[in-house]
């Protein structure tokens, strides 16, 4: 094939999955799908459901776990464990231990016949704001099973050649809360899939169905190679890291994640004996998301790879079996997707920064702050569950200081803007604020996370959150300092307390003026902070980062009344200090 005809095919195939991105934004209802982007969309192999191509602009968690799903959807249809596929059929799922993440990511599936044959599957994720359990949002900071988490679903077809099954969604809708405005998001889900399918079939019309098979093929061989070229740029050896979760939100004590990372050849092997056994709260990890995560801490540290099933070929992941990353039924895992991954990712870059110190940064902020807040408005007469996530301050690197506010480890979401939560619902953002001083110092110091205070102005509520840093701050690098950890504080009748797990409770009741704050977590720094320019931590003084106390004890810069830098100070401060 020549060059110029795979190129655009291959863009032509990016493109259908960024329309299909496009259009779910564009017509849910729910703030974290329509304003966060709390979704993806893909198309995966007819065989054995491998990715084909994602969109640019959906969740980097959901690389690898969509590709189990589809697989196990496959396989289940193989086995005459579910119905076959017929044109205009849409499955959905939601069951964690077939491919998914926790029960709150909703997956749908729909075939896409060419000629009357099985061509490849169009699947979606989105991120429903409750489905169903202990407490509104799902996110149980104390469940000890996933039934406690809320409904879950087996591969079911929920549209049946273009129809939607009226019963199947009655099913869904008794077992969730607000479940009269998941009919809005059930249909941009479905319907983002019905653009993906239309403008595929523009593609197979142009090009024929045998040229894009062989098109492809050559795209997914072309990123293993790249890939593999990318691996033998690194030493052979192994390296080594650990990440700690904080707690389970059970048993308060830090889960383990131990990970050696061996370059030979052109392949990578990654293995996490010596992590944690499986634990009683719901921080545990699904193989799928496990995988995903070491995925997409790979695609970070080399982001012009291609995404497709063949750029992960040369990662050889042992299954973690007797671990907390591998979870079985029943285990609870609702902070799996959002939480565990990002500690896993964080493994990865503290091994690769290792063997690529240029081109890995210091531990980024690695928690979604995952924060819901359940209730009844009685000015609208109506129940609600607001779903809220926050950025965090990304690492330092060897060229620049880390991004303050940058999303997730593991997504493109964004945090909705308060303007519409406050329109949504109930409450009142009474600060919302870049989180000063919280970036680890180093040559380049980490970003800032933010620090926001959130009021309930009616009604009454239960406030839960399944969040992480908060026992101990994203690691710096090669000299570099730590990040600050999570803070969550509850003000309640004029009295403050912060969770026992730090970063984990749930069904907290909350009255008209009461207020959860949240301060997440900076980034960590890079490098000996000494190293750093003592200009750039002065401008840091001057725009209010850090106090001149910081600048001295952090980086031994002496600070001048004017604000400039004493360089005679600072000269005998960093002496004093390596002496």
């Amino acid at each position: 094939m020549d060059a110029l005809t795979l190129a655009v095919i291959q863009a032509g195939l990016q493109q259908v999955c960024n329309e299909m991105d496009l259009a779910f934004t564009r017509s849910a209802f729910s703030p974290v799908i329509a304003e966060a982007d709390d979704r993806s969309d893909g198309i995966y192999a007819a065989e054995d459901g491998a990715l084909i191509a994602q969109g640019e602009g959906g969740l980097p968690v959901f690389v690898g776990a969509m590709q189990h799903s589809a697989g196990h959807l496959i396989r289940l249809i193989g086995e005459g464990a579910v119905a076959a596929p017929e044109p205009g059929d849409i499955y959905i799922v939601n069951d964690p231990y077939l491919g998914g993440t926790h029960l709150m990511d909703v997956r749908f599936a729909r075939p896409f016949f060419v000629d009357g044959q099985l061509f490849c599957w169009l699947q979606n994720t989105g991120h429903w704001p409750d489905t169903g359990g202990m407490v509104p949002g799902g996110f149980s900071a104390h469940a000890t099973e996933v039934e406690q988490e809320g409904l879950r679903l087996p591969p079911v077809k929920l549209f049946k050649r273009g129809e939607m099954d009226r019963e199947i969604l009655s099913i869904i809708q008794s077992n969730i809360r607000v479940a009269e405005q998941r009919i809005g998001d059930i249909k941009a889900q479905a319907a983002a899939l019905l653009v993906g399918e239309r403008r595929l079939t523009e593609i197979v019309d142009r090009y024929g169905a045998d040229t894009l098979r062989e098109a492809i093929a050559l795209i997914r061989d072309r990123a293993t190679e790249r890939m593999r070229a990318e691996i033998r740029r690194m030493p052979e050896a192994t390296w080594r890291a650990e990440a700690f979760v904080d707690s389970d939100g059970v048993v308060n004590e830090p889960l383990r994640i131990a990970l050696a990372v061996t370059r030979r050849g052109d392949t990578l092997t990654f293995d996490f004996t010596g992590s944690s056994k499986p634990c009683a709260g719901p921080m545990n990890s699904v193989w799928a998301t496990t995988y995903s995560a070491v995925c997409l801490g790979v695609k970070h540290i080399f982001p012009d790879v291609p995404i497709n099933a063949g750029t992960f070929a040369p990662l050889e992941i042992i299954r973690p079996e007797g671990t907390f990353l591998d979870a079985r039924y029943p285990r609870p895992v609702s902070g799996c997707a959002a939480e565990v991954s990002q500690r896993i990712a964080e493994a990865v870059f503290l091994c690769l920064v290792q063997a690529l110190p240029d081109e890995v940064t210091a531990a980024p902020a690695g928690t979604s702050g995952n924060f819901a807040l359940g209730g009844f408005d009685p000015a609208r007469g109506a129940g609600y569950v607001m779903y809220q996530i926050t950025g965090g301050g990304y690492g330092g690197n060897a060229g620049e200081d880390g991004l303050s506010n940058g999303c997730s480890t593991i997504g493109i979401s964004k945090t909705a803007p308060v303007e519409v939560m406050e329109q949504y619902y109930p409450v009142l953002f009474t600060r919302f604020a870049l989180r000063e001083g919280s970036g680890g110092a180093g040559a380049h110091r980490g970003g800032f996370g933010v620090h926001y205070e959130v009021e309930l102005l009616r009604g009454e509520a239960r406030a839960s959150f399944v969040m992480d840093h908060g026992r101990f701050g994203p690691p710096g690098v090669l000299g570099g300092g730590d990040g600050a950890p999570n803070v969550v504080r509850i003000h309640r009748s004029g009295e403050t307390t912060i969770p026992p797990h730090l970063s984990k409770d749930q069904g907290i009741a909350l009255s008209p003026g009461d207020r959860v704050e949240v301060m997440t977590p900076g980034g960590g720094g890079y490098g000996d902070p000494f190293a750093r320019d003592p200009a750039l931590v002065a401008r840091d003084v001057r725009r209010g980062y850090y106090t001149a106390q910081q600048a001295s004890a952090l980086w031994g810069v002496a600070i001048a009344a004017d604000g400039s830098v004493d360089i005679a100070a600072t000269s005998a401060l960093r002496r004093g200090v390596a002496a």
